[in-house]
């Protein structure tokens, strides 16, 4: 692997030292540090969680964070108005098409999805269910992505649509060689229907050329006693 560039100097974004910062996340920031990341594309940002852990634990270099849910769009937009290098892009979902899309709005906003809950996971994530819908302008990555990314910038993506992670990487085909890293749910247990499960997506990415380097514990359903979910870290092997 040739040697990557310096990551980005590391004063562009707040930094908030006093909240702790989980070791899952310290692993993560280690990965984006090595391969020397200076643009992450935060797919599914909801309220912003995911971009503030990462000033937290360290990673000051550039944030381009995508949400298709209003509500969430306009916490997402207050959470990042202080940091100058978190840009957040209009109101939007990622898919494989260009055709507009409904989400299915949850009681619990980073539960909501374009697809339907499983009749499993709708009873036993009743506090999750959907109260609305909207209906939001879709695009795919490759098509949008030389607007939010520098053609000399190292890219890592990160995408959690809630089941719909497949679709954002078919949509970004056209932009996989300019990736160095993916990180995706990975699904043990089909929390939506039509969701790729764990195993097709990790044989998916290796297809692409994407090797695992890191698992993330993701959704632990205390009632089952189960890991629902985790998250996968996958780098180009070149």
């Amino acid at each position: 692997m040739p040697t990557p560039p310096e990551p980005a100097a590391r004063a562009a974004g707040p930094v908030t030292p006093d909240r702790p910062v989980s070791e899952g996340t310290q692993r993560l920031a280690r990965v984006i540090e090595h391969l020397g990341i200076t643009a992450v594309l935060d797919v599914g940002a909801n309220t912003g969680q995911y971009a503030q852990r990462l000033r937290r634990a360290g990673y000051a270099g550039r944030i381009v964070s995508f949400e298709p849910v209003s509500a969430a769009h306009l916490e997402l937009m207050n959470a990042a108005v202080d940091d100058c290098a978190w840009e957040v892009a209009p109101r939007i979902a990622l898919g494989d098409s260009d055709t507009p899309l409904s989400i299915n709005v949850s009681a619990e906003s980073d539960m909501s999805s374009p697809l339907d809950f499983t009749a499993e996971m709708a009873t036993l994530l009743d506090s999750s269910a959907f109260i609305a819908s909207e209906s939001v302008s879709q695009a795919r990555l490759d098509a949008v992505f030389a607007k939010h990314v520098k053609p000399d910038e190292r890219v890592f993506l990160k995408v959690d649509t809630q089941g719909y992670d497949d679709r954002v990487l078919a949509g970004g085909r056209g932009v996989m060689s300019r990736l160095a890293a993916i990180q995706v749910e990975l699904s043990i247990i089909p929390v939506y229907r039509g969701q790729l499960d764990y195993r097709a997506m990790i044989e998916r990415l290796d297809g692409w050329g994407f090797q695992p380097v890191l698992f993330l514990p993701g959704y632990f359903n205390k009632r089952t006693a189960r890991m629902l979910e985790m998250d996968g870290v996958f780098v180009r092997e070149d």
